[in-house]
């Protein structure tokens, strides 16, 4: 448990070596991505094992959630970095014609994560690459429920930046309880906070950085919607919802926390998904004696202990106030540790818990469209304080998409789930109670860094000079008319107008 001296001390260090690091190229930058890439292909089965002992995923989940995510960020950012943070050139305007004008996008300094625990080695990575792309030193609080796995992790990219010789001072870890995050947040040395968590605990951090102003990017809670319109295909639809709900035992923040079924094709819908969930083998990915080898798992635990009560409390809510539970609904008894059973919860409403209150467990929450009303479908999908992603599933991709727009969500899929992480050209994040910000595509590339505006003479020998009537003193008869005879020029729509400015510089200059 790192303490405020520690933690300071620890961004000594990085702000020094991000001064030297922001004179790199972009070519040099790219490198040490590239190293990073390397490594991850070399020992994907190391970094899922050790993800897997962590946080109790199965390697699989594990290497959909960790590392083909990484993969991707690094081969996008190293892509299209370089072009994204070149100087973006604006219009000038008729009045400023003789000026030219652009934004440069220069490193902010020391960039602060603050990570979760559901996917422990892309959480401690993924903004480590932009922010690097970006010039920047990058400093990371990880979760105390995944401090484990955190020295191999980032030995990975601190060995990157010194085999092609820069100083691995530039990116450094954070381990401990809140006292060694809010250490961090409330450091004056730091130019930019990224959190990942809950709502309540995001709120905290917003006050905490308002200390110092400290700019911050909230990435928070999820109630995701996934739809299926009456016209959808169940054979095909069934892994989507499956994938949805349960990778990761449910502890995605863009995971299926609601599932919502037109009416005709509810009762179906229901009948077949819950032997596929009953079939869900649920216990340890890991084989303990050989400590590695694949065991035959397919859901695995609860990370934090308190989830589990969590969990317990919205699905026993949901039952009590007349939802249908279907199979699960409670700690398996089959198996020691945190492990909540793979659970179907059907005839969900608005007023149970689970309809608002984020699960983060391997819950699936029905929800029925009543008379395939794509109205009712809408008004329930936006009645919730989240906002983060959902996504529709219909035979009419161009429907879907209608109706889609209509979700109050940061992000949409048509007729696929969660695809837009894989597409690191787009920025993620959402609205309402899931926070504001983006981090990923260009948007979040150029979040790391300070948005700087240019303007020059575009002609050398053409200078801007202040007028002799709104010269000081101001000449109290011509100054007046002659700016207004300013916005007759360039700002009236009529000829007429335009000529009369005209007429009125001239005669007041």
């Amino acid at each position: 448990n790192m303490s405020a001296e520690e933690v300071h001390a620890i961004l000594v260090k990085a702000k020094a070596a991000q001064l030297e690091w922001q004179k790199t190229s972009f070519r040099e930058r790219r490198m040490v991505l590239r190293t990073i890439q390397k490594y991850v292909c070399q020992h994907v089965a190391d970094i899922c094992r050790v993800s897997s002992r962590e946080s109790g995923k199965p390697k699989v989940d594990a290497v959909v959630g960790e590392i083909i995510t990484t993969c991707e960020k690094i081969r996008t950012i190293c892509e299209w970095g370089e072009a994204w943070l070149q100087p973006s050139y604006r219009p000038s305007g008729p009045m400023m014609m003789h000026k030219s004008a652009w934004v440069e996008y220069v490193p902010l300094g020391v960039i602060a994560p603050i990570a979760p625990w559901n996917y422990p080695f892309h959480n401690s990575i993924n903004h480590v690459i932009s922010g690097i792309m970006a010039g920047n030193a990058v400093v990371g609080k990880v979760s105390e429920h995944a401090s484990w796995s955190a020295n191999y992790f980032g030995k990975i990219i601190r060995t990157a930046l010194e085999i092609n010789g820069h100083n691995p001072d530039l990116v450094a870890t954070i381990t401990g309880m809140a006292e060694a995050g809010q250490a961090l947040v409330q450091d004056p040395l730091v130019d930019k906070i990224i959190f990942t968590g809950s709502t309540p605990i995001g709120r905290k951090v917003m006050q905490s950085a308002s200390q110092n102003l400290t700019p911050v990017i909230l990435e928070l809670g999820g109630k995701d919607a996934m739809v299926f319109r009456h016209d959808c295909s169940l054979n095909e639809i069934l892994p989507w919802v499956m994938r949805g709900c349960f990778q990761n035992a449910g502890q995605n923040c863009v995971g299926v926390e609601r599932v919502l079924v037109y009416e005709s094709l509810h009762d179906e819908f229901v009948k077949q998904i819950v032997p596929k969930v009953k079939g869900i083998r649920q216990g340890i990915p890991l084989n303990v004696p050989s400590c590695g080898g694949d065991g035959k798992v397919d859901c695995g635990s609860l990370i934090m202990p308190q989830q589990m009560a969590i969990v317990q409390a919205l699905v026993d809510d949901a039952v009590k106030k007349g939802a249908t539970l279907h199979c699960g609904g409670k700690k398996n008894p089959n198996v020691d540790g945190q492990f909540f059973e793979p659970t179907v919860l059907s005839g969900v409403t608005p007023e149970m818990d689970i309809f608002n209150q984020e699960a983060f467990g391997p819950v699936m929450t029905i929800i029925k469209v009543p008379n395939d009303s794509d109205e009712e479908c809408v008004k329930l999908v936006n009645q919730c304080d989240f906002g983060l992603g959902s996504s529709i599933f219909t035979a009419d991709a161009q429907l879907g998409l209608k109706i889609g727009r209509q979700f109050r969500t940061g992000m949409l899929t048509v007729n696929d789930y969660a695809s837009n992480y894989l597409v690191q050209s787009l920025p993620f994040g959402g609205c309402k109670e899931s926070g504001f910000g983006r981090f990923a595509g260009i948007e979040g590339l150029r979040a790391l860094c300070l948005e700087r505006s240019i303007v020059v003479d575009r002609i050398p020998f053409v200078k801007t000079s202040i007028p002799a009537p709104i010269d000081y003193p101001i000449d109290h008869v011509k100054g007046f008319p002659f700016t207004e005879s300013l916005i007759q020029l360039f700002y009236n729509e009529s000829i007429l107008g335009k000529i009369k400015g005209i007429f009125g510089l001239i005669k007041n200059s």
